[in-house]
């Protein structure tokens, strides 16, 4: 099967899994829950298979442009989704998550993302190409879920003061140590794929590790928000509300970094 045919069969399983994802949300019905997750996994299968449709046919990597970057990032969520829920069963945060993974494939499928196949410019003809984008957004799709626990933390840590009923499940420490677990993940992978695999790349392609190119800025600028996040809880013991109030600036940095970069600040790195 085409790609065009199985990317809008994923989304669609997607969908219908962020529907039941919700439905288990207000009902408290675990069981529509897990069903969603069986549809992630459909999903996620789908996708695995636009993927490598698209890989052979254009006979590169798939995220060479804006619209296989955002499709290659939104499978790496789903990714990450499917393991979290496998290792914590926070099933209460998998529609959120799953919130971002359709706004990814939405914003990817909209008509402001060419997705012609075109042939690669010499400096992307290289398999760092593969390790730098792949590994770079396996990291930020850990710091998506890192950002989903921190926000629910601080609600939870709200309801609580407040003396509201709190599922197991969503209790303010175990969100924070989900935080702080998946931080502990992404933070190596963006680490070698943005910043390590980068440089030497960067050296292939242009003859220098490092440039200052905007896009190599805000990298690094992600990077340190991140580093202040573990350094702050592993050496001076923070954790809780600050810590998660770092991780949101931390994912908004990746936020800009991916998208402010790319279309406001033109650059070597800009897909605009």
């Amino acid at each position: 099967m085409k790609e065009a045919i199985l990317f809008p069969l994923a989304f669609l399983a997607y969908a219908l899994a962020l529907i039941l994802y919700f439905a288990s949300n207000f009902s408290s019905r675990e069981k529509l829950a897990r069903f969603g997750s069986f549809l992630s996994i459909v999903g996620f299968s789908l996708q695995t298979l636009a993927l490598i449709a698209r890989t052979i046919e254009s006979g590169h990597a798939p995220f060479t442009n804006m619209y296989e970057s955002l499709s290659f990032l939104s499978w790496s969520t789903v990714l990450v989704l499917i393991l979290s829920e496998r290792k914590f069963r926070a099933y209460r945060l998998s529609g959120y998550l799953m919130l971002i993974v359709i706004a990814l494939m939405a914003l990817a499928s909209s008509p402001l993302m060419p997705k012609d196949i075109a042939p690669l410019v010499p400096a992307l003809q290289s398999y760092w190409l593969w390790l730098h984008v792949s590994v770079t957004l396996l990291g930020e799709a850990f710091f998506a879920l890192a950002f989903v626990a921190s926000i629910f933390y601080l609600i939870a840590l709200r309801k609580k003061k407040t003396g509201h009923k709190i599922s197991p499940a969503m209790e303010p420490e175990k969100l924070d140590s989900l935080s702080y677990q998946a931080i502990a993940i992404g933070f190596p992978l963006f680490t070698l794929g943005g910043l390590v695999f980068g440089m030497v790349w960067a050296n292939v392609a242009w003859g220098r590790y490092w440039g200052w190119d905007p896009k190599e800025v805000w990298t690094l600028i992600t990077w340190f928000v991140y580093a202040l996040y573990l350094h702050t809880r592993i050496v001076m013991g923070w954790k809780g509300k600050r810590s998660a109030l770092i991780a949101i600036l931390g994912f908004l940095a990746a936020l800009f970094t991916y998208f402010g970069v790319n279309y406001f600040i033109s650059g070597l790195h800009s897909y605009a």
